[in-house]
C-alpha cells in the first residue's frame, strides 16, 4: 500500500505543474536493503501527427520518438516545433512518440519502430550496442556539447554534501538516467554506499523537471538532474528552480544525442543530420533553438560518450568530480 506521503507527492506535484497524475512512476525504498516498486502507469502511448498523414505511411511521415527527459506534456511542448522543422526541412509529414522509459524508447528504435530518438546519454551508451542505432546530432548549449548532473536540495536546506543526504528521500528520474540516476549512484559508490544503505526511501520520477518540482515542494531531501534542464527552468521559468539550490555538479559527459535507427537508410540520415546541422544559419531554425536554449547541433563524437559508458557499466568505479 502506498503511504500517506506518497500519496501526497503525487497531488503536489500535480497541482504544481498541472501534470496529469498517471505519468508518475514512483519507487518505494523503505528501511531495509530489497527495493520494491510500485508503478502507477499513464497512457502507454503518446502521439501528435503533423500535417494529418496516416500513421502506418511510412514513406511520408518522419516517426520521432522522444525520451521522457521531462514530463510528458512539456516534452510536446518543447521538441514539438523543432521536429516540424526537421520535417519540412525534408519534405515529411511527422509523427512523434513518446513511452513512459528509456528502454522502451530504446527497444523502439532499435525495432526500426521510430527512425529518430531524442534520448538520454545514459540510454544511448547502454543500449547503442544491441540496438544499433547511431548518434548523428548533439546539442551545443552554453557553447559546448557537454552537461552535467546537478544534485539538488531545497533552497531552505543545510545539506552540502551527498553525505549530508544519509537517511533522507531522494528521487531519482529514470533507471537508465545519466544524470539522473547513474552519477549519483556513482558519488554513493565512492563512500561506500548504495541507494538502499544510504537513504530512507528513494522515488523515481521518470522526469527530471517532476525531480525540480519534488525538492522545490519538499517532498523529498534532494534529487539529481539534468543540469541543462536545471538551466533551461532557472532562465526561462525559475518559480520551482529558484526554490532549489545546488551543491554540487559532475564531471563533464556528451549532451543526450538524436539517434537514427539503423532501419533508415543512409540517405535519409544524412538529410536529417544535415537539416540539424544548418539549423543555425536560418531565422526559423534560429528562432527554435533560441527558445529551446540550443546554440547549435553539431555532429557527434563517441569519445564524448567514452566516460558516461563507463559510468553506466561500472557506477562503483568511476568517480564524480565537483565542477
Amino acid at each position: 500500500m502506498i503511504n500517506s506521503r506518497v500519496d501526497s507527492f503525487e497531488k503536489i506535484l500535480s497541482l504544481l505543474a498541472g501534470i496529469p497524475l498517471l505519468i508518475i512512476l514512483i519507487t518505494i525504498s523503505g528501511c531495509s536493503n530489497q527495493t520494491q516498486y510500485e508503478t502507477v502507469d499513464f497512457n502507454e502511448t503518446l502521439t501528435q501527427t503533423s500535417g494529418g498523414g496516416k500513421p502506418n505511411d511510412t514513406d511520408k511521415i518522419l516517426t520521432v520518438a522522444v525520451g521522457a527527459m521531462i514530463s510528458p506534456s512539456q516534452t510536446m511542448a518543447n521538441y514539438q516545433e523543432l521536429i516540424e522543422y526537421i520535417g519540412e526541412q525534408i519534405g515529411r509529414e511527422t509523427r512523434i512518440i513518446q513511452r513512459k522509459t528509456y528502454s522502451e524508447i530504446n527497444s523502439l528504435v532499435g525495432k526500426g519502430e521510430v527512425d529518430i530518438a531524442f534520448i538520454c546519454t545514459g540510454p544511448y551508451i547502454r543500449g547503442k550496442a544491441d540496438a544499433g542505432f547511431e548518434a548523428i546530432a548533439t546539442p551545443v548549449v552554453r557553447g559546448e556539447p557537454y552537461y552535467r548532473a546537478y544534485l539538488l536540495v531545497h533552497r531552505d536546506s543545510p545539506h552540502q554534501a551527498i553525505e549530508d543526504l544519509a537517511g533522507s528521500v531522494f528521487a531519482f528520474t529514470d533507471p537508465e538516467s545519466n544524470t539522473g540516476a547513474m552519477v549519483p549512484k556513482n558519488w554513493l559508490a565512492d563512500i561506500g554506499e548504495t541507494p538502499d544503505t544510504f537513504f530512507k526511501q528513494v522515488h523515481y520520477t521518470y522526469s527530471h523537471d517532476n525531480s525540480i518540482l519534488a525538492v522545490a515542494a519538499s517532498l523529498v531531501d534532494g534529487a539529481s538532474v539534468d543540469g541543462h534542464i536545471w538551466e533551461y527552468y532557472q532562465q526561462t521559468d525559475p518559480v520551482h528552480t529558484s526554490r532549489t539550490k545546488v551543491i554540487r555538479k559532475s564531471e563533464p559527459f556528451g549532451s543526450p544525442p538524436l539517434v537514427a535507427s539503423a532501419f533508415i537508410d543512409d540517405a535519409l540520415k544524412s538529410h536529417i543530420q544535415q537539416a540539424l546541422l544548418h539549423m543555425h544559419e536560418d531565422d526559423a531554425g534560429k528562432s527554435i533553438l533560441k527558445k529551446l536554449m540550443i546554440d547549435r547541433f553539431t555532429p557527434s563524437r563517441e569519445e564524448w560518450y567514452q566516460h558516461s559508458s563507463f559510468t553506466a557499466q561500472r557506477p562503483d568505479i568511476i568517480k564524480g568530480e565537483d565542477e
